[in-house]
C-alpha cells in the first residue's frame, strides 16, 4: 500500500526530511497512556513508545481497532515495561484532505520519532506506501520499527515484485532497523490463489491501485499463478480518483473473465469499480487482500459495496479466526470489556502483540531497555516468541516466520467473516 512503488526519490526525501529533523513536526495527535507529554517532563526512567496510523477515512475500520488493541497491552502491563514507564505517543499518518495515509504527515511522525531521545519503538506504517517513506527517516534515527499490517515484499527482501533497489534504499545507514509481524505479500498472493482455484476461477481479471502494497500484490499473483493452476488473464493499474470504471469492467466483460481481483486500499476506488465490475458481471466472483478486508468495503451501511454483492466477496488477512488463537479467547474477553466489542477487526490481535512485543523486549533488557541500539538488536534476535499469535520469530530480512493468511467471507450484517486457514505450499524466493 504505497504512493506509487517506484519512485527512487523516496528515500532521498527521507534523508532530506531528517537533517531538517529541528523543523516543527506537526504531528496530528499525540497521547500518551501516562499522561502525555507529563510522564517524560517527569524525568526519570521513562520511554517513548509511538504509533503511526491513518486514523480518518475508509481505512480507520481497521485501525481504530488496532490502536485500542495497542492500548490494551499497555494498560495490562500498567504502562510500565520493566524499569520504565512508557509514555506513548499515537500519531495520524493521514490527513482529512486525503482521506488516507498522507506522505508528508507520515514523513512528520517519523521525523518527530526519529529526534526524540527517549523514542526507543516505533509501530507502522499501516500502509506499505507510508513505511517507504518513514523506514529511511527512521533508520537514520535508528528507532527500531515494528509494523502491524505492512505486506509489500519490497520493504525488506529483493523477492521478485519488488522495485529496483529495494529494500536497500530504505536502509541508509546499512543497518536494518524495520520488522513486521505479518507475512509478506509472497505468502498472502498464493493464499489468494489458492482460494481463487477453490472458488472455481477459470479466468481472473485484476486491477490494482497503482501503490506498492496493491501493485505489489497484482504482480506476486501474475509470478505464482502456475504454481495453483489459476489463470489470470490481465493486470490493470486503475486511477484511484476516477469517477467510474465502466469502461474498464466492459474490458474485463470481453475478456471472459468470470473472476475478478483487487489490489489494493479500500479509499483507492474500491467500492466503486467493485459495483461497476458486478453491473458489467452479475455473477462474477470477487476477490481481494487485506487491504479490502474490512467493513467499510463489506457492509453498506459503512460505505461499502450494496448487500447483494456480498455473497460474492472473498479477502484474506493475515489474521486467522480469532478465538482459535493461543490466548485468543483470554484477548476476545479483554478487548470486550473494555471496548464492548466482541467481535473487533482482526487487526486489533495485531496491535495488540505488536506493543506486546515491544514491551517485553524493553523489559527484558532490564537497565538498557532505554537503549535503542540494544531494543533493536534484541527485536532481530527473537526466536519462537510464545504470543498470542503463536510461536513465531523473524528473520534476518526482519519478516516473521508465521505463513498462514485467514480466508474471510461476509456475513449477512456485512462483516467479513473467517472462514478457513490458508497456509500456501509454494511461493517464489521459497525453496
Amino acid at each position: 500500500m504505497k504512493v506509487r512503488r517506484g519512485i527512487p526519490a523516496v528515500a532521498a526525501l527521507a534523508v532530506v526530511a531528517l537533517a531538517a529533523a529541528g523543523c516543527s513536526s506537526s504531528s496530528s495527535s499525540s497521547s500518551g497512556a501516562t499522561g502525555g507529554s507529563s510522564s517524560a517532563a517527569s524525568g526519570g526512567n521513562v520511554v517513548d513508545v509511538y504509533s503511526s496510523l491513518p486514523m480518518q477515512g475508509q481505512s480507520n475500520a481497521q485501525t481504530i481497532p488496532l490502536v485500542n488493541g495497542i492500548k490494551l497491552a499497555l494498560a495490562q502491563a500498567n504502562n510500565k515495561a520493566g524499569q520504565f514507564t512508557v509514555n506513548y505517543k499515537e500519531l495520524d499518518d493521514s490527513t482529512a484532505a486525503a482521506g488516507k495515509w498522507d506522505p508528508g504527515q507520515t514523513q512528520a511522525n517519523a521525523k518527530q520519532a526519529a529526534t526524540d531521545p527517549k523514542a526507543v519503538y516505533y509501530i507502522g506504517e499501516f500502509n506499505s506506501g507510508a513505511s517507504e517513506v518513514s523506514i529511511p527517516i527512521l533508520n537514520q534515527g535508528g528507532v527500531p520499527q515494528v509494523s502491524p499490517a505492512n505486506t509489500y515484499v519490497g520493504l525488506t527482501t529483493s523477492l521478485p515484485g519488488s522495485a529496483a533497489g529495494e529494500p536497500t534504499k530504505y536502509y541508509p545507514s546499512g543497518t536494518r532497523t524495520y520488522l513486521r509481524i505479518v507475512p509478506i505479500d509472497s505468502i498472502q498472493a498464493a493464499a489468494d490463489l489458492m482460494a481463487m482455484k477453490q472458488a472455481g476461477c477459470t479466468k481472473v481479471a485484476v486491477a490494482n491501485d497503482k501503490e506498492a502494497y496493491g501493485s505489489g500484490l497484482a504482480t506476486l499473483l501474475g509470478l505464482e499463478k502456475g504454481f495453483y493452476g489459476v489463470n489470470i488473464v490481465s493486470n490493470t493499474g486503475i486511477d484511484p480518483t476516477a469517477g467510474n470504471f465502466r469502461t474498464y469492467a466492459q474490458t474485463v466483460k470481453a475478456s471472459g473473465a468470470d473472476c475478478f481481483f483487487f489490489a489494493g486500499i479500500v479509499s483507492n476506488g474500491a467500492v466503486q469499480i467493485t459495483k461497476d465490475i458486478n453491473a458489467a458481471i452479475p455473477t462474477a466472483k470477487i476477490f481481494g487482500g487485506d487491504g479490502l478486508c474490512t467493513d467499510t468495503y463489506t457492509a453498506a451501511s459503512k460505505g461499502g459495496v450494496p448487500a447483494a454483492i456480498d455473497p460474492l466477496i472473498e479477502c484474506t488477512v493475515a489474521t486467522l479466526n480469532l478465538a482459535s488463537y493461543p490466548g485468543g479467547k483470554d484477548f476476545l474477553a479483554a478487548y470486550k470489556a473494555k471496548y464492548g466489542s466482541a467481535e473487533p477487526d482482526p487487526y486489533a490481535i495485531y496491535g495488540y502483540e505488536a506493543m506486546k512485543l515491544g514491551l517485553d523486549t524493553i523489559a527484558k533488557l532490564g537497565a538498557d531497555g532505554g537503549n535503542k541500539a540494544k531494543v533493536l538488536a534484541a527485536l532481530f534476535a527473537t526466536t519462537a516468541r510464545s504470543s498470542v499469535l503463536g510461536t513465531y520469530g523473524f528473520d534476518k530480512n526482519g519478516d516473521t516466520t508465521l505463513k498462514s493468511y485467514g480466508l474471510y467471507k461476509v456475513g449477512s450484517d456485512g462483516e467479513p467473516t473467517f472462514s478457513t486457514t490458508l497456509t500456501p505450499d509454494k511461493t517464489v524466493g521459497s525453496s
